[in-house]
């Protein structure tokens, strides 16, 4: 119910704000709604601006999400050692020292979010916390800190927000040709949610792919921080473990482990299988 409620309460405070910048634009750059230009500046404002602030938001939106208590002030010897290694790790990175926490769950996860790689956050598990050795957790956190080095949350940000302009965008052109001599507002919009969910999935095969190509430099990026076998063990004690990821919304493609899908177009990790062999140089 907690991430319901914060998903219908961002998703409105986004609106609200995208409406007003849209109404403040429009005028400044001498569109309407009506042609195609000011069409297009409205799937931009839209796609673009509510990927955006969702990533501006994703700090603060993942820890309540989930729960996560971030450690200020390490309480024992576990969270003092999530500190030290992140904070090591970062340094090997070159990035900035990013917030970490720990979040109450038996699944063994992971994830990093943030707006930028200089003020990030890395969370885990209590599950990973308790099932996992030194070396594996230590590995998980380097394919995390990788990701907030890579710059992989802005990166997928503006291919998410670039394809929403154009499914936006398309799919209301498309409604329009269609519905040409039609007056029915009714069929319109419901032609428009029509190719806008067709759009959606091609467009959602684009950013998943870019998602498990990412996967493949994270664990590499692990591999470099804690060691290649280290992080080869610690994808074999998920592949053993058999529970897909518990996160949920942006924070899936995140996490160490992604969730099973019908069709391997649609996976945001790669099957632990084929990471493991990557570090293996199979």
């Amino acid at each position: 119910m907690k991430r319901v409620f914060l998903f219908v309460a961002t998703n409105l405070a986004i609106l609200l704000v995208l409406g007003i910048v849209l109404s403040i634009l429009m005028p400044v750059l001498g569109v309407d709604s009506s042609s195609n230009a000011g069409l297009l500046v409205m799937c931009a404002v839209f796609g673009m601006g509510g990927s955006f602030i969702s990533l501006w938001m994703a700090k603060w939106i993942a820890k309540r999400s989930v729960g996560a208590h971030v450690i200020e002030s390490p309480r024992n010897r576990d969270e003092q050692w999530l500190i030290d290694t992140v904070r090591r790790q970062a340094e090997s990175a070159g990035i900035g020292m990013p917030e970490v926490a720990i979040y109450d769950s038996p699944e063994i996860n992971a994830f990093a979010t943030g707006a930028n790689r200089n003020n990030a956050l890395v969370a885990v598990s209590s599950g990973l916390l308790r099932q996992m050795t030194a070396d594996e957790a230590e590995a998980v956190l380097g394919h995390e800190i990788s990701h907030v080095a890579n710059g992989d949350m802005v990166t997928l940000t503006l291919i998410q927000g670039v394809l929403n302009t154009f499914v936006y965008f398309f799919a209301r052109v498309v409604a329009q040709m269609i519905n040409r001599g039609n007056n029915n507002a009714f069929v319109y919009i419901m032609t428009v949610m029509a190719f806008q969910a067709i759009f959606g999935v091609l467009a959602s095969i684009i950013v998943m792919a870019f998602s498990r190509y990412r996967e493949f430099k994270a664990d590499a990026g692990g591999a470099n921080l804690a060691g290649r076998q280290k992080m080869i063990a610690a994808l074999q004690r998920l592949q053993a473990n058999k529970a897909g990821s518990q996160l949920e919304g942006q924070l899936t493609a995140f996490g160490i482990s992604g969730k099973p899908a019908m069709a391997g177009l649609f996976m945001s990790h790669p099957p632990l299988a084929r990471r493991i062999e990557s570090l293996q140089g199979k």
